[in-house]
């Protein structure tokens, strides 16, 4: 089977002790690939020894919506450099958290609208994260970055907001958070998302699956969240495993690692 965990924070002080080893388990379970993200200088440094040591590890960087007041300004021109030095295949997570409220929201779009536009230079995808913001989400991205890959990771939105989400072309990623027992609804707008549209994550070390909810995750546990999608959608796990691998090969120009 294959799997490519779309987002991750291996780089995180709880996973990085032992992230050679979950690194290990996660290639047995069949991940062929991980995104690290990166939000900080530290992580960041950390994720470009790993990308040098593993050849399946990738790196994108931003600065998180929640850290743009505090760290925004300074760590943007990092996060360009090593853009621009090619040690990014993605621009992330940015993007609008309004359920928190631990940057001013004219200062999260202000830093959206930068990496919108410095990915449209650089050609690379963003990976965005939002909570109660789709409706500014959305205005801004049409505003700054149409007909440009971006993902939408941990979806946890409507029917309506997937729709919305598909209409302009953009990947949906699922994390754990699908498998919950009381996910009913987000389950069901997987069947509003054309499969090629399709991605599948962990957000390591957060969000483990409803088997191990509650505990650390990590890449190993995107097989719960697939065999749940799956059969949501009625489809076999080495299936939904391919096309949400393929499309990540697609979004992220990843170099062909499947059989």
């Amino acid at each position: 089977m294959n799997f490519v965990d779309t987002h991750a924070h291996m780089t995180d002080d709880s996973l990085w002790p032992n992230v050679d080893d979950y690194l290990e388990i996660a290639q047995k379970a069949g991940v062929r690939a991980i995104i690290n993200i990166n939000t900080d200088v530290t992580t960041l440094q950390r994720g470009i020894e790993l990308n040098k040591k593993y050849p399946f590890f990738y790196n994108a960087a931003a600065t998180t919506p929640h850290d743009t007041e505090k760290w925004g300004e300074k760590d943007f021109f990092i996060f360009e450099k090593a853009a621009r030095n090619k040690d990014l295949i993605a621009l992330g997570e940015t993007g609008l958290d309004y359920f928190h409220h631990h940057s001013p929201r004219d200062l999260q779009q202000f830093f959206l609208r930068r990496y919108f536009r410095l990915a449209k230079e650089l050609s690379l995808p963003v990976i965005i994260h939002c909570r109660d913001a789709f409706h500014d989400l959305f205005k801004i991205a049409d505003e700054e970055y149409i007909d440009h890959p971006l993902v939408l990771h941990c979806f946890t939105g409507t029917k309506e907001e997937i729709q919305e989400c598909a209409k302009r072309g953009w990947f949906v990623s699922f994390s754990g958070i699908v498998t919950f027992k009381k996910s009913i609804e987000l389950r069901e707008t997987l069947h509003f998302l054309p499969l090629d549209r399709l991605l599948i994550e962990t957000d390591a070390p957060y969000l483990a699956p409803q088997s191990h909810r509650g505990k650390l995750n990590h890449p190993a546990y995107i097989v719960e969240t697939a065999e749940v999608i799956a059969k949501e959608l009625s489809l076999s796990l080495e299936e939904v495993g391919m096309i949400a691998s393929k499309n990540a090969c697609c979004c992220f120009g990843l170099k062909e690692v499947f059989v």
